[in-house]
């Protein structure tokens, strides 16, 4: 006869101890240890790599040519060749980690402040009428805060895309009425463009057009409301250049292609720009070798750096500084082909369509292909307002960036979803 043996249970940790005093302790464990690093080194899209390298690229491009295009003039001023140049430095060294912690903000914190963000850069827009502002060749859009000139209406290119995204988002289903879409979407818009205008820039009112064109574009409205402010902002922009005698001399200038009997008046600077380009050749006369920036090129770092590129490193240069800007764009357009919210398509849609289009604009007038309309070239000319604005921006795209991973698995889970209930409809049609 067998027997069986009942089964053995293992031991059991004991969970607690009595101590002398009659008190229970917990008894203690093997020490171990989880690190949880977060989202911190999590991977981040090649969007995100993408622009995030072509901004750094290009901002550390500008601070050379800004160095390059400020030293003679600095030198003869009896300054420091970098005197000039340490100012964009500072400028970029806020920018860039802002940029950064920028793209760690969630996509809940753009949409909530995107209307304390555009009213705060009216206002500061309107410190340029106070006695903070400044005039600068006929246009006040500058203050001084202690010693230190900004352009507050740079600022207002962000704001103004923040605030078209979130408006045009909260009004989806409603867009394919004109009410929805023009109130207060024009109103408020043309009290933006107003406050520059109020100033005599045309060339950033231009932009801020684009930003608005660009907004109602990826909110996919319909054509015949995208054109009706197409066509007012054209209206609008040929009234206020044909009133000021100064545009219309620019124009005229762009205009006639023989500009050599105006040169010491509208045609100076547009000419000594292409003459810049055109003395660079292939390779270019080498880094630092410009003779246009000897005081012969106006706004030389500014609105003309392309020009020095172009002098100093060639029609090379100027295919890098191309290439650049075409990849951030790449990037850019990936974000808002793949992103499923319609905040951020808008919004992406406005940051890109104005950096890019601020760019083709500024080396469209370098190559008089445009009039001069006293747009500086995004992230390279010499103006830390522009550059920390920019930046920002930047760090708003990779913030976006950063939520594609989650929209395409959200789309691929409707995608699956949409699948798999096909396959039941056709399921209960067999039986």
């Amino acid at each position: 006869m067998t027997t069986t043996q009942p089964p053995r249970s293992r031991p059991t940790r004991p969970t607690s101890t009595t101590s002398p005093t009659g008190t229970e302790k917990p008894a203690r464990r093997g020490l171990a240890a989880r690190v949880s690093l977060g989202r911190v080194f999590a991977p981040v899209p090649s969007e995100f790599l993408l622009i995030a390298s072509t901004t750094l690229l290009l901002t550390v491009f500008g601070l050379v040519m800004v160095l390059s295009a400020t030293s003679a003039t600095a030198t003869a001023a009896g300054e420091a060749p970098w005197e000039a140049v340490m100012k964009q430095v500072v400028f970029a060294v806020i920018g860039v980690p802002l940029m950064f912690i920028a793209s760690r903000l969630p996509l809940k914190f753009w949409k909530r402040v995107a209307w304390p963000a555009l009213i705060g850069a009216i206002f500061f827009q309107m410190l340029v009428f106070t006695p903070l502002g400044i005039d600068n060749d006929g246009n006040r859009n500058w203050i001084n805060i202690g010693g230190v000139q900004a352009q507050p209406a740079e600022f207002l290119k962000l704001a103004l895309a923040l605030w078209l995204a979130f408006v045009l988002f909260r009004k989806q289903t409603l867009l394919s009425k004109w009410q929805h879409v023009f109130i207060p979407v024009v109103p408020v818009s043309v009290a933006v463009f107003a406050t520059v205008l109020a100033g005599h820039d045309l060339g950033t009112v231009i932009i801020l057009v684009l930003v608005l064109l660009g907004a109602l574009f990826f909110s996919n409205v319909k054509l015949r409301l995208f054109v009706i402010p197409l066509l007012l902002a054209v209206v609008g922009l040929a009234a206020f250049a044909i009133t000021s005698p100064n545009r219309m001399r620019r124009i005229m200038s762009f205009l006639d292609q023989d500009c050599l009997a105006d040169y010491l008046n509208a045609c100076y600077q547009p000419l000594h720009g292409i003459w810049g380009l055109a003395s660079g050749g292939v390779f270019g006369l080498g880094l630092g070798n410009s003779r246009e920036k000897y005081d012969w090129l106006p706004a030389a770092a500014n609105d003309y750096i392309f020009a020095i590129v172009g002098e100093e490193l060639g029609l090379i240069g100027c295919a890098v500084v191309l290439a650049l800007f075409a990849l951030f764009a790449v990037g850019a357009f990936h974000v808002i082909r793949k992103t499923d919210d319609p905040f951020v398509r808008i919004a992406a849609g406005g940051i890109t369509v104005w950096i890019v289009g601020q760019a083709l604009i500024n080396i469209g007038v370098v190559l008089r292909v445009l009039p001069v309309l006293g747009v500086p070239l995004p992230f390279m000319s010499q103006g830390g307002t522009s550059l920390l604005s920019v930046l920002i921006a930047c760090g708003v795209l990779l913030a976006f960036a950063r939520s594609l991973p989650a929209s395409i698995a959200r789309r691929e889970a409707a995608i699956a979803e949409a699948r798999a209930a096909r396959e039941r409809a056709k399921l209960r049609a067999v039986r």
